[in-house]
């Protein structure tokens, strides 16, 4: 028997400037900073996920044997990808407040099944996609 996944919680990105992220993650999309470590990470809330935000570089340590927080190294090389889950009449309005933010539309496409994708590029270069859950057929 498989047991249950509720979802994603979290997903992560990574970024050397920390601040043009939270720029773009919380005053272009409208993100929660939930917390930030200088130097370090920034994090969002993003309804009941998570949306991390790291310098690679800092995550590629391993903790020392003695930390609370055990959590092991997951840096990562080149642009990662992050796809919010957009109510397909809300997409134009995406659109709008992404252009009118000085952020340039990479993509904007209808899929075969009828879903819709938008795509930018974040300050690090990460895709990001805002799309109509119809997109992997789940309801709105």
């Amino acid at each position: 028997m498989m047991p249950p996944l509720l979802g994603v919680l979290e997903a992560a990105l990574y970024a050397d400037d920390l601040e043009a992220a939270r720029r773009f993650y919380a005053d272009v999309v409208g993100l929660e900073v939930m917390t930030a470590r200088e130097g370090r990470h920034v994090f969002f809330r993003c309804e009941k996920t998570v949306v991390l935000v790291f310098r690679a570089e800092a995550t590629r340590e391993p903790p020392p044997p003695d930390t609370a927080l055990p959590v092991p190294p997951h840096g990562a090389e080149g642009a990662g990808h992050l796809c919010f889950s957009v109510p397909m009449a809300a997409l134009d309005d995406w659109v709008e407040r992404l252009q009118g933010s000085g952020v340039a539309i990479e993509s904007d496409f209808i899929w075969p099944n009828g879903a819709r994708s938008v795509y930018v590029r974040d300050p690090a270069g990460n895709s990001v996609e805002f799309a109509s859950p119809k997109l992997w057929e789940m309801p709105e």
